[in-house]
């Protein structure tokens, strides 16, 4: 692309500094250059550090067309391990203009749209306004989960949240049914986002939360990592009438696996750059000696107690499995297991620190995922959800969509060992009946035609027409 011509649409793309997000918008970002937008991909110095260290040297090499760049998050850290998390968000608020808005300045093609995560709309759709070119806000999660963390202005406002005092947590004040939001039915307090379950009237993470969500009315585009048949209700009767311009545009693997492999090599986007930390494909050695559908796929955030009970439930099922256990997926202690586990996981489990999901997620031996509420490629799940929009997740998926099993929230080892017999065994033929029948229709979202095939071309059509509008 010529430095001189201006026009052309180039589309700036800032994630949350945070695995899954970064993933997600990466992937948006892919499609969209495949589809002729010159792409600048901005992250944290740290992440992009850290995406370097997992990925290779080269991993974000990019192409004249997409460019990775990066901007300081001023967060002071202890260590390389030290994530900054606790202090992001009020970073993102405070320091992150400013360096924003000196690298958009100074790209050689200025660019004509921000695409923001829309945790970030608290400094993008300024800078946007500064830069004199539009802004969508791509909302990297379910529908279900938007929609959740959306109406905790309304629970506020209605004095349901925050909480009055901890026994709200255990008398059963959560199970409080909300029957006033649209397209969601019978909606607990706890199956919205953990944010509303503090007391602190002035908790930073809720008031973040609840301006971010409010700035969505403060752009014309706003983009969801769903499709429209898997949350018919909340897309067409609320959302749609909520803004303007509605994108549903999941899951973004599929169009990316109809990429042919010779393109992705000419156009550079078969960059290894989706991870923090570095994939293990030993995992997918291992899973290729294991029978069709005799194996459950773990991935968790927990305490040391939990992964003892987890590992212990785990084992007394007789189920082979395939666990990840990340340096910081232990919350606060060592990831170190007991010696005693060691010759029981060597007949049954592999043990990684980090894997390549969707080609787990998609091998014939996998038939079950022990998660925290993501969506998965046609697999069942047990979900025990640990916070954000996970607990809305939990709700959806095995409620809605019939397609998981909800564990308690204190793990106990016998019900992790009941729970995967069950869905590993006959008493998940529903579930993986009913997991393959939405795979069917993700299919068909991303097939010619399909609503999130449709949306993507709209959206680019929408990102080339303002492109020539811009300043």
């Amino acid at each position: 692309m010529e430095p001189t011509d201006h026009k052309k649409p180039h589309v700036i793309f800032i994630p949350l500094p945070a695995q899954s997000h970064i993933k997600a918008m990466l992937k948006l970002a892919q499609v969209l250059h495949h589809k002729g937008i010159q792409i600048t991909f901005v992250n944290t110095e740290h992440m992009h550090k850290r995406l370097l260290n997992s990925g290779g040297h080269n991993c974000l090499d990019g192409s004249s067309g997409f460019k990775f760049e990066m901007i300081p998050d001023s967060i002071p850290r202890k260590s390389e391990d030290d994530d900054g998390s606790d202090v992001l968000l009020a970073y993102v608020e405070t320091k992150f203009l400013a360096p924003f808005l000196d690298l958009a300045t100074k790209l050689t093609t200025p660019a004509t749209c921000i695409i923001s995560d829309g945790f970030m709309s608290a400094f993008t759709i300024d800078a946007a306004k500064e830069l004199g070119i539009p802004v969508m806000l791509y909302w990297t999660f379910s529908a279900c989960g938007f929609m959740g963390l959306y109406h905790i202005q309304s629970l506020v406002e209605k004095g349901l949240a925050p909480l009055k005092d901890e026994s709200c947590l255990t008398n059963g004040y959560l199970d409080t049914i909300i029957d006033w939001i649209p397209g969601m039915k019978e909606i607990r307090l706890k199956d919205f986002n953990s944010v509303m379950q503090t007391t602190d009237p002035n908790d930073k993470q809720l008031a973040f939360c609840i301006n971010a969500t409010q700035k969505s009315h403060n752009v014309s585009h706003n983009i969801l990592h769903t499709f429209d048949a898997l949350e018919a209700s909340i897309v067409n009767n609320a959302l749609s009438s909520m803004f303007p311009k509605v994108y549903t545009v999941g899951p973004m693997q599929l169009l990316i696996d109809r990429i042919s492999e010779e393109e992705k090599q000419t156009e550079m986007l078969n960059f290894n750059a989706y991870n923090l930390w570095k994939e293990e494909p030993e995992c997918l050695e291992w899973l290729q000696s294991k029978e069709p559908k005799s194996v459950i796929y773990v991935n968790y955030v927990m305490s040391l107690k939990d992964i003892i009970e987890f590992g212990w439930g785990l084992i007394n099922s007789d189920h082979y499995f395939l666990w990840i256990i990340r340096s910081d997926l232990v919350v606060c202690e060592s990831a170190v297991l007991p010696q005693e586990f060691k010759e029981h996981i060597k007949k049954r489990g592999f043990i990684a620190s980090w894997c390549p999901q969707e080609k787990v997620l998609n091998h014939p031996s996998v038939g079950g995922f022990l998660t925290h509420c993501g969506l998965s490629a046609g697999v069942p799940m047990i979900c025990w959800p640990y916070a954000w929009d996970q607990l809305t997740n939990c709700r959806y998926i095995c409620k809605e969509w019939e397609v998981g099993l909800e564990m308690g929230k204190e793990v106990k080892r016998e019900e992790v060992t009941s729970l995967v017999k069950e869905l590993m065994g006959n008493g998940g033929d529903k579930k993986r009946t009913k997991a393959k029948e939405w795979q069917k229709q993700a299919y068909v979202a991303m097939g010619p035609n399909g609503s999130s095939y449709l949306n993507v071309n709209n959206l680019v059509e929408e990102i080339v027409m303002l492109s020539r509008n811009s300043k």
